[in-house]
């Protein structure tokens, strides 16, 4: 188990542990499908925009923004329909809008108490901005893959938020409930991290693609995590 006491920042993905992207990613696709006459399941759609985020986000760097309309234009290639150019913003325009998991705003609020508290996320500036508001809880430090102009897995993010905290590695803890974005890079560079296993009991690895890492510490949610950190 680790010892809280020995971390001074807590750092957060955001989408997909702070907010439930799964819930807010089904919202803005099934709608797009169902008008098209084409059925997948929830885990078939969860599963497609896995992979293509994940090609998407490697090579030249583009926008969140752009990765969202790759993401929505393969989908309409491969399940084989026509996409309207409404269909294709409408997919990043319903970012602000994914909810924020009901333990969010408590757990941050608690945990914000006792430590400085960071976002890495694969995320533009301003849609961030947007997800911030709904999270109510400032952040002590910000890091974006706009800022970075990678997107994690890549290190290059890590490297920038510990620079930009300017904190020993060791002071930070990093929580997350990617194994592929989040916990197979932090365990790579020696950060602490807890996986926030939103997924327990369901099958798959869902919105991200399956990888395998031992986090320091697995929580089902940010309730826990508060709870851990507390004791």
């Amino acid at each position: 188990m680790l010892d809280f006491s020995q971390f001074e920042c807590l750092t957060f993905d955001c989408y997909g542990t702070l907010i439930d992207w799964e819930s807010g990613i089904l919202a803005a696709v099934r709608p797009i499908l169902d008008s098209h006459h084409r059925r997948l399941s929830d885990d078939g759609i969860l599963e497609l925009f896995a992979a293509i985020e994940a090609e998407e986000e490697t090579g030249d760097y583009k926008k969140y923004r752009q990765v969202l309309q790759r993401v929505m234009w393969k989908m309409s290639a491969r399940i084989v329909f026509p996409l309207t150019e409404a269909e294709l913003n409408a997919f990043p325009n319903s970012l602000p809008t994914w909810p924020v998991f009901s333990d969010t705003v408590e757990a941050l609020r608690r945990l914000k108490s006792n430590y400085k508290l960071g976002v890495i996320s694969n995320i533009d500036n301003d849609l961030f901005a947007e997800t911030a508001k709904a999270l109510q809880v400032p952040f002590d430090f910000v890091n974006t893959a706009e800022q970075a102009r990678s997107y994690k897995p890549s290190l290059n993010n890590f490297h920038l938020a510990v620079e930009r905290i300017g904190m020993p590695k060791e002071k930070i803890l990093h929580c997350a409930q990617s194994i592929y974005h989040d916990i197979v890079p932090a365990r790579e560079l020696g950060i602490a991290n807890v996986w926030v296993n939103r997924r327990a009991g369901k099958r798959g690895s869902g919105a991200t693609r399956a990888a395998v890492a031992q986090s320091d510490v697995e929580v089902p949610d940010l309730k826990a995590l508060a709870e851990l950190a507390k004791a």
